[in-house]
């Protein structure tokens, strides 16, 4: 695994433990965390899942303004990595 990969693999995972995020935002983290991780698509393919899952995240009227704020972070290192593969 990437070191960028585990980096945002680890924010997905703070955000997943942060109580002061909705659950259904948390729950969201881990689903975007485990669509990362799967290795039997292409990387670019997982990184693009993720960025939907997590755009879709980012767009509840719930979350609180810095978990959305972590969340545009972790997009935009995504879009990245599935841009280099």
């Amino acid at each position: 695994m990437s070191d960028s990969i585990k980096q945002i693999t680890d924010v997905l995972d703070m955000l997943a433990e942060d109580t002061s995020i909705p659950r259904n935002i948390r729950k969201g983290a881990t689903d975007a965390k485990a669509r990362l991780l799967d290795t039997k698509e292409a990387m670019d393919v997982r990184a693009t899942g993720a960025i939907v899952i997590l755009d879709d995240l980012a767009n509840d009227p719930n979350i609180p303004l810095h978990g959305r704020t972590i969340i545009w972070n972790v997009i935009s290192q995504l879009e990245v990595i599935s841009q280099q593969n």
